[in-house]
């Protein structure tokens, strides 16, 4: 046989912990003493960090192995590992080897918050116990398809501690070194196997002569190497919680669990969360909608398709309610509040349908607003391409201020000084203006079922303040009224008149667009606006057509149409009411403004106001139309008076 060959190397080593349990009975609560067993020496599965294997650790508890003066010096009993004052809830009083255990006596601290502890120590609540201990050295014994044990003859229990669940000692590891925590310096002596007779006895490389002096330990190298380990089993196993969306990182890292541990543990609370049903569900979005809001959704839909049957398609919701007249449909949402209508007249039940809390005014004024917007929004107006949309936060006077060009670059000579120039400013204003109207709905609409008077007349209104806006705006292109400098907006003074009258023709076009582009800003500088809408009375639009469409194809030379697929006609039969001959050329709003149109924030257009008359035994109903408009810059519109 071949004596076994032995290598001794070093390395420092944080404090490690271990668990025990005890029983309560051994509680004296008048001293607040309690016996404790602190190791039983059992084999714990640990893993080594630096040889990436894992190994059972076996503590010796021969006496001569285990220095106990830390312990018999008064070492602290903690209420968990953490080193801090307030976290120390008592004291060793005396530690003792007997019978293969470890075994101290503690003294429990009479502060106030300790007395829970004391209390679940006697009710058998909290009995397990954690020393945490300092090896010096270890014997590491190898055989062949086992685990290498590593036999500590040389350590030290430092302190004890309560732990709320106890090691389990197929699986407990000790967590990676950490920064800045005490170590101690270890001796590993490695035993190997002894060779089979027969074989040759192999030399270990690494294996250094007898009487060799030990290389000293790299502090640093050991801890980056520590730390680099633990931030991998950190980023690892707070990944694997996310991962499965469980709540267990914290707790994982703090035990010192390796990542397969931590996989292990996450598998077995996946399994327990499984069983108990309380797996987290994906969050659901749903829109629900209230019972009020589903019902009056299907009267609306079924009296707006009464009434345009094209426009308004009946869906499910709204077939319950098809073919009731406005006093069914009345009796019907009383009797869906609770309202018993058995014994009332026909004026009562139109009188109880219109009151304030029922649900018959508001569906009646949705129907009335939807009908008002669409025809609002349905009538034609032609004014919207060449004019630009703004919007007023209140009715105060708005001012349209038009700066002129940056001043003309001049030349600096050698030496020479850079002199300062000017910027034209121009001013207009104008303000928003309120228009409405009030009609009333009585009873004897509803018991007549008059649905004309729901649809029919907001529909109205609708047009009328669409025509409303289109009246104001082209009044500013006939009215021709004078603009903040005094002068009329089509003015010679302003370059947009022309000097002679003509009709329609390539000739008076191409004068109309080469006065345009000779416009200058308030600076004198040339600006080449180019027109892009041909404005006409309904009476020039054939002729205007002639000239602008792609459609006519010349035969010759001189037939060729330069403003083919250029301009874009618009005809509006209002400028008719001013004048059957006069056209107007205009340019893209994005270009210069021209006419600027305005609402009131957040109200553009049209709006309906409803409420229970007062005045009229029924419902009123008001239209409502902020808007105003106003000519900005004379310099992108062109008038010739025509012949």
């Amino acid at each position: 046989m071949t004596t076994p060959a032995t290598r001794e190397t070093r390395r420092a080593l944080p404090v490690q912990q271990r668990e025990a349990s005890f029983q309560p009975a051994t509680l004296n609560e008048e001293a607040r003493t309690v016996e404790l067993v602190w190791s039983t020496g059992a084999k714990v599965r640990r893993y080594d960090w630096w040889e990436d294997r894992y190994y059972d650790e076996e503590l010796s508890l021969d006496v001569a192995h285990v220095r106990m003066e830390r312990l018999n010096a008064g070492a602290p009993l903690l209420k968990d590992h953490r080193a801090s004052l307030d976290n120390i809830i008592g004291v060793v009083v005396r530690a003792w080897i007997e019978n293969g255990e470890g075994r101290a006596l503690v003294r429990f601290s009479e502060r106030a918050d300790v007395a829970a502890i004391i209390a679940d120590v006697k009710a058998g609540i909290l009995r397990n116990i954690s020393v945490g201990y300092a090896v010096r050295k270890y014997e590491i014994v190898k055989e062949e398809g086992a685990v290498d044990i590593y036999r500590a003859v040389d350590w030290e229990p430092q302190e004890l501690s309560f732990v709320a669940i106890p090691a389990d000692a197929d699986a407990q590891v000790r967590s990676a070194p950490q920064p800045g925590a005490e170590r101690t310096e270890c001796i590993f002596i490695n035993r190997a196997q002894p060779a089979t007779q027969g074989a040759a006895t192999m030399a270990d490389p690494t294996e250094k002569p007898a009487g060799t002096p030990v290389d000293p330990i790299n502090a640093d190298q050991v801890r980056s190497e520590a730390i680099a380990a633990e931030r991998t089993r950190t980023a690892d196993i707070t990944a694997l919680c996310k991962r499965h969306n469980v709540a267990l990182a914290d707790k994982l890292i703090a035990d010192g669990s390796t990542v397969e541990q931590a996989r292990a543990a996450v598998l077995e609370h996946l399994a327990a969360r499984d069983a108990a049903g309380t797996a987290p569900r994906t969050p659901q979005i749903q829109t629900v909608q209230d019972e009020v809001d589903v019902r009056r959704a299907g009267v609306e839909n079924a009296i707006l398709n009464r009434a345009a049957p094209g426009k308004h398609k009946l869906d499910d919701n709204g077939r319950q309610y098809r073919g009731l007249s406005l006093l069914e449909v009345g009796r019907s949402l009383l009797e869906a509040q609770g309202i018993n209508t058995r014994g009332l007249d026909k004026m009562e039940i139109a009188t109880r349908s219109m009151q304030a809390t029922g649900d018959f005014p508001a569906i009646l004024a949705n129907v009335a607003n939807k009908t008002l917007r669409a025809a609002y929004e349905n009538a034609p107006q032609t004014f919207r391409p060449f004019t630009k949309q703004a919007s007023a936060p209140d009715f105060k006077q708005i001012q349209r201020t038009q700066v002129g060009d940056a001043p003309t670059l001049k030349k600096v000579n050698e030496h020479g000084e850079f002199t300062y120039g000017t910027i034209g400013e121009g001013k207009e204003t104008y303000q928003l203006a309120t228009y409405g109207r009030i009609i009333a709905i009585t009873r004897q609409a509803i018991i007549n079922d008059d649905l004309s008077a729901f649809t029919d007349m907001p529909a109205k209104f609708g047009r009328a303040a669409a025509n409303l806006e289109s009246d104001i705006v082209w009044g500013i292109v006939t009215a021709n009224a004078a603009m903040a400098d005094g002068v009329a907006l089509f003015h010679a003074d302003h370059g947009n008149l022309a000097a002679a009258n003509a009709v329609i023709a390539v000739a008076s076009l191409g004068i109309g667009r080469a006065a345009m582009r000779k416009q200058t800003s308030l600076d004198g500088q040339l600006i080449n606006v180019m027109p892009q809408f041909l404005l006409v009375p309904a009476a020039l639009e054939t002729v205007a057509q002639q000239y602008t469409s792609a459609a006519y194809v010349s035969t010759k030379g001189a037939d060729i149409n330069p403003f083919s697929s250029t301009l874009q006609v618009i005809a509006e039969p209002r400028l008719d009411a001013s004048s059957a001959t006069a056209w107007y050329l205009a340019a893209d709003p994005a270009q210069i403004d021209t006419i600027e149109y305005c609402y009131l924030d957040g109200n553009e257009g049209v709006y309906l106001e409803t409420r229970n008359g007062f005045e009229v035994d029924g419902m009123e109903i008001k239209a409502r139309l902020d808007f105003a408009a106003k000519a900005i810059d004379h310099r992108g519109l062109w008038k010739n008076v025509g012949a």
